[in-house]
Order: C-alpha cells, then sequence, then structure tokens
C-alpha cells in the first residue's frame, strides 16, 4: 500500500454564528489544506498518481473559497464554515473527481486553520 500526499493554500474569511466567543467575530486564516491519496498499483511510471494532477485537481476546488467570504458561498448557507465543515466538503468535491482508479482512493483531507489547529476528515 502506497500513500501520497499534496499540499495547498487558500486564504478566506469567516465567522461562526452562534459561538460564544472570539470566532463569533469576523476574522480570517491562511488556511493549509492536505490531500492524502492511497493506493496499491503503480502506473508504468511507477506513480500511484502524479502529485502534479493531483495537485491541480485539489486547486480547483480551493479557487472556490480563496478570498471570499465563506459564509456567503452557497455551500455554507446552511451551515457554519467551520474547518470541520470546509474539510468535508472538499474531501466529497475531490473523491467524485475522475483522477482516481479503481485501486487509487481518496484517503484523507487535512485542513489547517492555524499553525496549531487541524482537522482531518475520512470516510
Amino acid at each position: 500500500m502506497y500513500e501520497i500526499s499534496v499540499r495547498a493554500a487558500f486564504e478566506a474569511a469567516h465567522f461562526i454564528d452562534g459561538y460564544d466567543g472570539k470566532c463569533s467575530r469576523l476574522h480570517g486564516h491562511n488556511w493549509i489544506v492536505e490531500a492524502v491519496v492511497r493506493g496499491d498499483k503503480l502506473d508504468s511510471l511507477g506513480m500511484l498518481i502524479d502529485f502534479k494532477i493531483l495537485k491541480a485537481e485539489l486547486n480547483k476546488i480551493l479557487d472556490e473559497f480563496d478570498h471570499r467570504f465563506l459564509n456567503d458561498l452557497e455551500s455554507f448557507t446552511t451551515e457554519n464554515p467551520t474547518a470541520e465543515n470546509i474539510a468535508r466538503k472538499i474531501f466529497r468535491k475531490l473523491a467524485a473527481s475522475e483522477i482516481f482508479s479503481e485501486s487509487t482512493k481518496l484517503h484523507a483531507v487535512k485542513v489547517q486553520e492555524t499553525p496549531h489547529s487541524c482537522v482531518t476528515y475520512y470516510e
């Protein structure tokens, strides 16, 4: 079994509606997102999946969030843009991508909100 990952980043603002604390106020983060892929078969070049392809697909998804006020996005009309909800949405969009094969699957998405706080989502 092989496991590879790529990282990408986006910058965005949000607030957590109903939260009792500082996060209820508008603030921003430099979010770092890591996508982890697992599989057991390498292609003819000896790669599980091309880093370049995986990172491009992740960046395409992150473009929706980059330099935005997350609370205004259609994705968050019914729930807060918490790191947990962001990780789940990114995971599901990336997992639905056509870049994966039967033997190569998205394992997890990690969203880092600050240098000391992150969440990992997997199904």
